[in-house]
This record gives C-alpha cells, structure tokens and sequence, in this order.
C-alpha cells in the first residue's frame, strides 16, 4: 500500500512539472520578438566641409519608415544631432521633430561650421565627430509599442580658419589720441582674443600686429574701410597700413578674435552694457542689480556668509565675468554678498531647472562649456553646480547663458 501511494505520488510530481513546463514554453512562444524594420543611412561616413558652397547640403541622413502598426497607432519621428560624446544633451542636441512622410535630413556646410565653432566650442581646424539619431515612436491604439531607434556617426574635416599669430596687438591712427597708441590685452577668457575700450576722436583708426618682430596690419578681408558698427567682420593680414574710417567722436570697444579672423568694433551707439536682474528682496522689496560682481553660496561655504568672487569683468564684454581663484564644490552664483537673510532671496545663476521645472544639481565638466540658468524663483535659487577639482579659471557669459570650468 506503501508503495503504491509513494509511487502515485511521484507520477502525480512528474506529470505537474510536464504541464508546468509545457505552459511555460507556450507562454514563451507567445511573448514574440518585435520585428524593427527601419533603417537609417548617411551619405557619406566622412565628409569636409565646402567653404566655396557653404549654403548646399554637404550631409543626409535618410531612413526607411518603421514597422507597420493598426490604423489607431500614429507613427511620428524626432531627429537629433550631436557633436560625439555629448549623448544628445539638451543644450546640444540639434533636435527636429519631422513633418508627417518626411524621411530625411539634411544640413549644410554652414551650419554644421558654426555648430562646431559657436555651439560645441571644437577648436579650428580641429575634425571631430557626430553622432545623428531617429527615433519613432507610437501614439494611440491599445498596446504599447516600443521605439525605433537608430544612429549613425559621421567624421568631419572642418573648413580650415586663419589663425593669426601675434605677439602684440595695437590700437594706432589718426582716431587714436596721442602718438604712441595703446596696446590691445588678450582676454582673460580667451588668450587669442584682444579687447580695448578707449575714446576715439573723427579720423583712421590702425590695428597693428608685431609678430616676431615684424610688424603687419589687421584689415578687412573685403578691404571695406567703413566702419560696420557691433558686427563681427573678417579679417586678414597684410604688411601695408589698412584703417577704419571713424566718423563719430566717443568711447569705443574694439575686439579682434584672431582664432576667428574676426574684428569687431562698438561706437557709443553700439555700446554693450553690463547684465541688469530685478529680484525681490526680505519684505518684497524689489532689487535691480547691475551685475559686475558674483558670490559664491551653497555648500561651498557651508551656508554661512557669501564667498567674494572677485570676478574680472572681459573687455570684450561685459557679460563675460572671469573667476580665477581656486574654490570648487557645489554652488550657485547670486548677485548680492551680504551676510542677511537677502543672500538666500538674491538672484542666482546656477545649472537649469529639471525638464518638470524644478530644482536640480548638475556637475560641471572640465573643459566643457554647460548652459546657465538664471532668477529668483525659489527652484531657481536652490539649484547648483558643483565645480570640478582643479578649476582655477570660471567663465560666466552672462549674455550667452553659459558657464566653463578650466584649469590653466
């Protein structure tokens, strides 16, 4: 009898683990593999950039539609393009959301040279890589569907930029008062970049460049002498004197990029001015500063008095503020140094709100320039960046909302 029970025991063990498992692979088979049928490609996986048609597509990306859904599924595809290494960031990304049957992008020589120089700071005559991407996704209908998603990279060979030499740059002519000129200092922020704020009377205004004791002209690539007021225009050099026609005595700004090949020149018209921020203070007061000066607050100074930064206004514009001393940790930058309670009210400039709008602490990248975000709400005033060791050099371009940590 024994037996016989243990034995119907075993075979009832033996025939719920065949059912168990027969159930388990049906289940398995039924859980079926989705089956991605887009594609993307490039026109080239390596190009240069074409300085003779700079307005032409030098770059396609094109792909083949995604998987075929119901009729209530809406199929829609985001396209995105990055400098390699960044992953598609926010502040980075060139992102295009595509017109219903649209399958392709193009971008020009153009663009792609002035993303590579303005957006994600490549150095000339550097090549460098991107990254494209597709994605489409589905909306509607009674299942999810999960997302396509492709990306190609591509390397680039930049349009080759003039980059000058000098040793030093000068401001001379008949514009200039007195007969020795003024030397142009090369900016804090920038070594390949000289600024000079003077006043100007009606006549010739000279740049002169010594370089390796020779000395040459910086002149207008068109060989215009007439002044285009606040536009950057580009230039060349050659060993005859060339000189701008300054037609209106007052204070000008001149900046000359020499890793550009740019000059560009402000009469009092054109002026630049320092960033101005309204905040309210303790009892609702309301607070208009006019910012040449930052503080330092957060846990880089443990919440207690604001940390001076000292901040070295640019000559080439005054919404460039240079740190140069040596504190790193987590901190916002606010506009008022004051150990009351207005500390905690100021204006602040910090990393962005979160894609929701709230507060949020981000890491700068030695190097790198990251986008700035600035206010007085209380998300705002309670996000931070936190500065990497080494940093001895912030550059905060108030007027482009970007902040980069350097070590020099």
């Amino acid at each position: 009898m024994m037996k016989t029970l243990k034995y119907s025991y075993q075979l009832m063990s033996l025939l719920i683990f065949l059912f168990c498992g027969t159930a388990c692979k049906k289940d398995a088979e039924d859980m079926q593999k989705v089956a991605e049928q887009m594609e993307l490609k490039v026109s080239a996986e390596q190009i240069t950039l074409d300085e003779q048609n700079l307005d032409k597509d030098v770059l396609t990306f094109s792909w083949k539609e995604a998987r075929t859904q119901s009729n209530d599924h809406l199929v829609s595809y985001t396209t995105k393009l990055d400098l390699l290494g960044n992953n598609f960031g926010t502040a980075t990304a060139i992102m295009n959301y595509e017109d219903d049957g649209t399958l392709s992008r193009s971008f020009t020589s153009e663009q792609l040279q002035n993303w590579a120089n303005e957006k994600w700071g490549v150095p000339a005559n550097t090549e460098f890589a991107l990254e494209f991407r597709v994605v489409a996704q589905w909306e509607g209908g009674a299942t999810f569907e999960a997302p396509e998603v492709r990306t190609v990279k591509v390397k680039v060979t930049p349009i080759k930029a003039v980059v000058f030499e000098a040793d030093k740059l000068f401001l001379a002519g008949s514009a200039v008062a007195g007969t020795g000129g003024f030397e142009m200092p090369a900016t804090l922020e920038n070594v390949n970049q000289f600024a000079y704020v003077l006043d100007l009377q009606p006549g010739e205004l000279q740049i002169p460049v010594e370089f390796k004791g020779a000395t040459n002209y910086i002149a207008a690539a068109d060989g215009n002498q007439t002044l285009v007021d606040g536009t950057a225009v580009g230039v060349k050099i050659r060993e005859t004197p060339f000189a701008w026609k300054i037609l209106t005595a007052g204070q000008y700004r001149i900046v000359v990029n020499m890793q550009k090949a740019t000059a560009t020149i402000y009469s009092p018209e054109q002026a630049l001015s320092p960033k101005t921020v309204n905040w309210n203070g303790d009892g609702g007061v309301v607070r208009s500063t006019t910012v040449t000066e930052l503080w330092m607050h957060g846990a880089i100074n443990g919440f207690g008095t604001p940390v001076k930064m000292d901040c070295k206004v640019s000559l080439a514009d005054p919404q460039v503020l240079v740190y140069t001393g040596g504190r790193t940790g987590k901190a916002k930058f606010i506009v008022y140094g004051g150990a009351d309670n207005n500390k905690n009210l100021a204006y602040a400039f910090s990393c962005p709100l979160s894609a929701s709008g709230t507060q949020q602490d981000q890491a700068l990248v030695m190097g790198k320039a990251a986008e700035l975000s600035g206010g007085s709400t209380s998300a705002q005033r309670n996000s931070y960046y936190t500065i990497p060791a080494g940093t001895n050099v912030l550059i905060l371009d108030l007027r482009t909302m970007t902040i980069l940590a350097e070590k020099r």
